[in-house]
Parts: C-alpha cells; structure tokens; sequence
C-alpha cells in the first residue's frame, strides 16, 4: 500500500504566456482554498508528473505543478528541429516562476523539488526570499560543476562498461572533446535520426545507476523517443553551461535562506547526488534539516524518501502566510 496521498486529478490548468515566444503549461490540484505549494520538477527538461502531487495533503494544499521551458506540455518543445535552447536558462525560469506566481495571485509558497528541481528551488529563494514559506527538497543537487563531472564521468568508476558504451558510441572525431560536449553537439545537429540515438545512447548511461538501485525503476516516460530528445537536448544544454550559476554560489548564498524553513530529504545510497551536496547545504542553510534516509537512493517514492518527503510537507502545510 502506498504511503503518497490519493492520485487526483487537477481541477484547472492552462498555458501562461511569458515571454521570448514561450507558452508554460501548469495545472492546479487540491484545495483551491489551501497553502499554495508549487512543485520543481527534475532532469532539467523531466516535465512534471501528476504524481508530484501526491506528496501534499490535497485537503490541506493549492498544488501546482508547471512544466519549464520547452519541456512537457510547455510550447515549443525542445524534441522539434527548430527549437532554439537559447532563451531557456535558469534565470528564464526563476523569472518563470515569479510570473506565474502573480498570475495565480498567490502569496508565497511552499517549494518541493527534486533533484534538478532543488537546485531551482535553492536558485529562485534566494532571488526571491519573501515568496517563499518553506522548502521541501529531495536528491539534493546545486548544479556545481564537480556535480556535473560526476554525472558526466566520475560514476564510470562504478560502472565502467556502460560508460565505455557511452563514449565509444560518439563519433571518433567527437571523443576528444569528452561526452558532455560531444552529445550536445549530436543532439544538436541537423540529422533527425542522429539526435534520436544520441538521445537514446544518453539516456542508457543514465538508466545504469537507476536500475542499479531500483530494478524496476525504468520511468515509463523514457519509451518516447521525442521524451528522451527532449530532456537530453535540456540537460546538455544547462550543464554545458553550468546552469549559468556562478560556481558555488547556492551553498555560498544558503544564509540568505535563515528566515526559510527546510528540510532536505536525501538518500545515503544516492549515486546521481551523492550525499555530500545535501550535508555541505544543511550545514550552510541555518534552520534546515537533513534527514538521511538509509537503503534509499535518488528516487523519491522510495518507502522512506516518501515518508521524509510527506512528513515535512504535513509540516508546512499550516505555515502562514508572509
């Protein structure tokens, strides 16, 4: 039996213009009425699930969920040629976000986000602190470029095969440049069916730590190759730049988070955001709280992730309003 709220279904949604030829997709759950929550999806370019949602009271919370730019059902997306990347940054989405936040005419708001989603989270409080009530992350990340070069090369201590797989695929002319540039240049090229392998050939070197931890944990969505272009053109596309963030500024401006509640969910056997990034933030961020759930890796419905994640969501769905 699952520990998550009930799945329900969203009772508005729409398309919110903002800007440089963007249209973000968001949709609203629970109690019209409730703490207004916004949930910060992962990849960068995952696009949000209508699970996200289950990780609030919908009795208790006004959730919304939004898909960023150029991913999800947010137009245009990034799997058509034509898609340019190059107004899609993290400051675009922390703008993003603040112009939603005033077109639902909300307050301030609970932050839950996951993986690329805490660095967001992190980026867009300390822009914006009075808009935020409270933070609920989980697989923490900061976006940091030695984070990056895990994800990028250094788990290849753990998994050398698959990641030999991953370099060996690229063209021999590419391999010099390393996989990160090499792939966003792939999926980035004029040949439709060369972007689709690229895609797929990306996302196999991912799956490797997934499986490892969660068998059965292949996400559904990563049988659409459109899904699979999407998200690889994203996320090549923000670590090439490293999120544009100056290099460790998240944990270096984490006292701007005093006045902001938080809890940091954080799986000891998290290979895709080691443990590190989540204790170094805890230690920076005065008034958070790491809880280090045992035997759980960077999946967030893990039994004990799940329940870390809904007992500091029970816990801020009170928090008044700023």
């Amino acid at each position: 039996m699952s520990i998550l709220y009930p799945e329900i279904e969203a009772y508005d949604h729409g398309f919110l213009d903002v800007g440089d030829g963007h249209l973000i997709h968001w949709e609203s759950y629970g109690n019209p009425r409730g703490r207004p929550a916004l949930y910060l999806h992962g990849g960068p370019g995952s696009g949000a699930s209508p699970s996200a949602a289950r990780y609030f009271d919908p009795s208790a919370y006004l959730i919304i969920l939004f898909d960023q730019r150029n991913c999800g059902r947010s137009l245009p997306n990034a799997a058509d040629m034509g898609t340019d990347l190059s107004t899609n940054t993290i400051w675009h989405l922390i703008d993003d976000i603040e112009k939603l936040r005033c077109h639902l005419e909300v307050t301030d708001w609970v932050l839950f986000g996951t993986s690329w989603g805490s660095t967001l989270a992190l980026a867009y409080a300390q822009t914006h602190p009075a808009r935020v009530a409270a933070m609920v992350l989980a697989g923490v990340t900061t976006t940091r470029r030695s984070e990056i070069e895990w994800l990028t090369q250094g788990m290849a201590a753990l998994f050398p095969e698959e990641w030999d797989r991953l370099n060996t695929s690229l063209p021999s002319d590419m391999r010099a440049k390393g996989v990160l540039a090499g792939y966003r240049e792939l999926l980035n090229g004029p040949d439709l069916d060369v972007r689709l392998k690229a895609a797929r050939d990306w996302h196999d070197w991912e799956a490797a730590s997934i499986l490892h931890a969660k068998p059965d944990g292949y996400p559904r969505r990563w049988r659409n190759p459109d899904y699979l272009l999407t998200r690889a053109r994203i996320i090549t596309h923000y670590f090439s730049h490293a999120a544009w963030l100056e290099e460790g500024a998240l944990l270096r401006d984490a006292g701007k988070l005093a006045s902001i509640p938080g809890v940091l969910a954080q799986g000891r056997l998290d290979l895709e955001a080691p443990l590190t990034t989540a204790w170094e933030l805890a230690r920076a961020w005065p008034g958070s709280e790491l809880i280090i759930v045992e035997n759980a890796a960077h999946a967030p419905d893990h039994d004990g992730m799940a329940r870390a994640i809904i007992a500091a969501t029970d816990r801020f769905r009170e928090i008044s309003q700023k």
